[in-house]
């Protein structure tokens, strides 16, 4: 998978087919009611009826309403037909598949204090439905058992989602850490040329000409030490302390083509297309952060696009700003097996990279066959004294 992982909404399909199989299992209750009284079959089919509409994945009710409604309604139904004189010859198949589902989203998905009182009351009311039945003995072992059993699936869920969104939280403060430190090292190499640049100017005899070049000089690193400086203390502000990244000098355009040229092999393509004059005009800081996201995009067709026979990247710069566009013609998603496969955390760290940028990055499919990832990022302002 490309996307990031997540809880999208259900789409409308499935909800529709959710709701008519749980109607019809209510329905196949109600046939079973038809000798009943008015009053027990309303009761016994309208609790049934209320619970499966609770149960009906719907993003407009909270997930924790309509799992207390279905759980009170089903609790107050039960207590009425268990203590009155007339045992009910039915199930409630509807009901329990509608509690079930209730229970499943509620552990899984729910709040960590709703999952803790409302997952056992869901569970307790789904293993009493059968005791409304006249001879509950046959039913009642096997839907308890039903019940633990998607009780600790949606458990091992929840823990599962919690562990990623732990892992996707380090990463993401490793990301910010680790483009710090290299802001951090293109702030000191433009602080160091300035000192050099003073001191050289001090105890040289320069005439006019080569003091206005000097001052040229200082104020291009000074310029771009300020943006380098601002973009560090935007990171540094968002940014956990993470031990164990790596430390090396920030890459550029350079590396981008080299990055290039070592991803092509006999079966695969790679152009790379750079708006002329763009490369001397770029911050390092910039530059190192396009060559990270070129990598990360360049690992995730590698990774999840394993039959692409053609890779396009091009930087450009536009009115709005910079413009990175890695494409490939990947038809289909051939995953690597094992511990290759990774963990889907790719698109995200682009992400936040081009955030802690200053821009912003969409990836997806093209309409033609194949995958995008594309960069917006802040306009590059040419210095004053720069040729």
């Amino acid at each position: 998978m490309r996307w990031a992982q997540g809880h999208p909404p259900w789409p409308a399909r499935v909800k529709l087919a959710v709701a008519a199989c749980l109607l019809g299992l209510t329905a196949v209750d109600a046939l079973t009611l038809e000798h009943l009284s008015t009053t027990l079959s309303v009761l016994v089919v309208g609790c049934a009826v209320i619970v499966c509409a609770c149960a009906v994945p719907v993003e407009r009710v909270c997930l924790t309403a309509r799992a207390a409604v279905a759980a009170a309604v089903s609790w107050t139904v039960t207590l009425v037909l268990v203590t009155g004189d007339d045992p009910v010859p039915v199930v409630g198949l509807g009901e329990i598949a509608g509690l079930l589902l209730l229970l499943a989203g509620v552990l899984w998905r729910g709040p960590a204090r709703t999952a803790l009182f409302l997952g056992p009351a869901l569970a307790v009311a789904c293993a009493a439905v059968p005791a409304r039945d006249a001879d509950p003995h046959e039913w009642t072992l096997a839907f308890t058992l039903v019940t633990m059993v998607v009780a600790a699936f949606s458990l091992l869920l929840r823990a599962q989602s919690e562990q990623r969104l732990r892992d996707l939280d380090a990463m993401r403060s490793a990301e910010r850490r680790e483009l710090a430190r290299e802001l951090h090292d293109v702030v000191a190499h433009h602080v160091t040329g300035i000192v050099v640049q003073v001191k050289g100017a001090r105890f040289a005899h320069l005439d006019p000409e080569a003091v206005d070049g000097v001052l040229a000089g200082i104020g291009r690193e000074a310029e771009e030490a300020l943006g380098a400086m601002r973009r560090l203390v935007t990171v540094m502000r968002r940014a956990d302390p993470v031990r164990g990244v790596s430390r090396g000098p920030a890459a550029g355009i350079r590396e981008v083509r080299e990055l290039a040229a070592g991803f092509a092999d006999g079966t695969r393509s790679v152009e790379v297309a750079i708006e002329p004059g763009l490369e001397a005009r770029l911050p390092a800081d910039t530059a190192a952060g396009i060559h990270r996201l070129t990598r990360e995009a360049l690992t995730n067709i590698r990774k999840h696009a394993a039959d692409a026979t053609r890779v396009r990247i091009a930087l450009t710069s536009t009115p709005e700003g910079l413009e990175l566009l890695v494409t490939d013609d990947g038809r289909h998603a051939l995953p690597l097996p094992g511990p290759a496969r990774g963990g889907g955390f790719g698109i995200e760290g682009m992400k936040e990279r081009a955030a802690a940028m200053g821009g912003r990055l969409t990836a997806g499919p093209l309409p033609a066959g194949g995958w995008q990832v594309r960069a917006c990022l802040p306009p590059v302002h040419p210095v004053e004294g720069m040729a």
